[in-house]
C-alpha cells in the first residue's frame, strides 16, 4: 500500500489542533488574553514585595552576602555565610522567586507587543507593559547594591518604592487594556481628586513604613546600620498619615454617595476602606505586642492589598469604550490544519 503525502500529517492532527489556540493567544493575543497576562502582572508584584518583607522580617538580609551568586564560592544557598541556614535560603529563594516574576513580566511584554487592534499596536499598553520587567530588571541592580552596601537603609527603602512603582503599573495594564478612547467622568471632579488624594496618603504611609521598619529591630539582619531617627518619632508619623488617609476615606465615601456614584466604585471605596481600617487595628496591635515578625509580615500584606485597592479606586470614576472582540464564525471548519509555518 502506498502512503500518500497527506497520510503524513494525519498522525498529527490532533497536536496541530492543540497548539493552534497557543500560536494564535501568542502570536495575536485578544484583550481578554492581555487581561489575563496582565493580572498575573499584578499578582507577581504583591509577590515580590511580600517576599522582599519575608526576607526583611526574618533577619535574612544577609543570609546571601554576595550578589548574583548566594557567595563568592557557591551560586546556590550551600556555603556556610555565617548566617542561619535558613537564613540563607529565605534569601536565595527570594532571589529564585524574582527570576519566575521575570519570566512572567515578558511574557505580559511580549503579550502587549503582540496585541494590535484595528492592526495597530497599543503604545500606551506597550510601555505599561515594558515597565514591569524594567522594574524588575531595576530592583536586581538595586538588591545587589543593597547587599553589597550591607542593607543600607535608605537603598532598602528605594528597594521597596521600586516596588511600588512596578506594581502601580501592572494595575494601570490590567485596568486599561480592555479599553479605547478617552475617558469619561462619572463623577464630579473633587471626588477624583480627592481619590488621588486617597492614593498619595497611600503611597506616603508606605514609604513612611519603610522608614519605620530601617529604624527598628526589623532592618534586614542585627547587624545593619539603620536610620539615626527615634523609632517613636517616625512611629507616630506613620500613625498620623494612617490617620489623615482615614479621613480623606470618610470624606470620599460621603462624596460617592452624594454623588450616586456607580456601584462598582462605591463598592471598592467601602472595601478599601475596611482594609484601611483592619490595617490599623494590626499596626496599633503590632506596636503595643513589641513588633512580631509575623505580625509585622501581615501589616505589609495589608499594605499590598490597601495600594492595589487604592490604584483601582480612580479607574471606577470614569468610563472609556471597551474592545470590541471579533466573533468567531460558527461555519468555519475547526477540523481543517491550518499551516504551522
Amino acid at each position: 500500500m502506498v502512503r500518500v503525502p497527506g497520510d503524513l500529517v494525519s498522525p498529527d492532527v490532533p497536536l496541530a489542533r492543540a497548539w493552534r489556540p497557543i500560536r494564535a493567544a501568542l502570536l495575536t493575543p485578544s484583550a481578554a488574553v492581555l487581561r489575563r497576562w496582565a493580572l498575573a502582572g499584578v499578582i507577581a508584584s504583591a509577590l515580590i514585595i511580600l517576599t522582599g518583607a519575608a526576607v526583611r522580617l526574618s533577619q535574612s538580609g544577609l543570609g546571601c552576602p554576595d550578589w548574583p551568586a548566594c557567595t563568592a564560592h557557591s551560586l546556590g544557598a550551600a556555603d556556610a555565610t555565617g548566617d542561619p541556614l535558613i537564613h540563607r535560603w529565605i534569601e536565595f529563594g527570594n532571589r529564585l522567586v524574582t527570576v519566575a516574576i521575570f519570566v512572567i513580566a515578558v511574557g505580559v511584554c511580549l503579550t502587549a507587543w503582540r496585541f494590535r487592534p484595528g492592526g495597530r499596536p497599543r503604545r500606551d499598553l506597550l510601555w505599561l507593559a515594558a515597565a514591569q520587567p524594567a522594574a524588575i530588571v531595576a530592583q536586581a541592580v538595586i538588591g545587589g547594591i543593597v547587599v553589597v552596601t550591607k542593607l543600607n537603609p535608605a537603598l532598602v527603602s528605594l528597594h521597596f518604592v521600586v516596588s511600588m512603582a512596578f506594581t502601580a503599573a501592572a494595575v494601570a495594564l490590567y485596568m486599561r487594556c480592555r479599553e479605547v478612547g478617552p475617558p469619561r467622568p462619572l463623577v464630579p471632579r473633587i471626588i477624583q481628586l480627592t481619590s488621588y488624594g486617597v492614593l498619595g496618603a497611600v503611597a506616603l504611609m508606605m514609604t513612611v513604613g519603610t522608614i519605620v521598619t530601617g529604624t527598628g529591630p526589623l532592618a534586614g539582619s542585627a547587624d545593619v546600620s539603620r536610620y539615626r531617627l527615634p523609632l517613636e518619632g517616625v512611629t507616630q508619623l506613620h500613625a498620623d498619615i494612617g490617620w489623615l488617609l482615614a479621613g480623606l476615606m470618610v470624606g470620599l465615601l460621603l462624596g460617592l454617595r452624594l454623588a450616586k456614584a456607580p456601584a462598582t466604585a462605591v463598592k471598592t471605596g467601602w472595601l478599601l476602606a475596611g482594609l484601611i481600617l483592619l490595617q490599623g487595628v494590626i499596626g496599633y496591635t503590632q506596636y503595643f505586642t513589641g513588633l512580631p515578625a509575623g505580625l509585622v509580615w501581615v501589616h505589609v500584606a495589608g499594605s499590598t492589598g490597601i495600594w492595589i485597592t487604592a490604584l483601582v479606586l480612580p479607574y471606577t470614576l470614569r468610563a472609556r469604550d471597551t474592545v470590541t472582540e471579533p466573533v468567531p464564525n460558527p461555519e468555519q471548519k475547526l477540523d481543517s490544519v491550518a499551516p504551522l509555518a
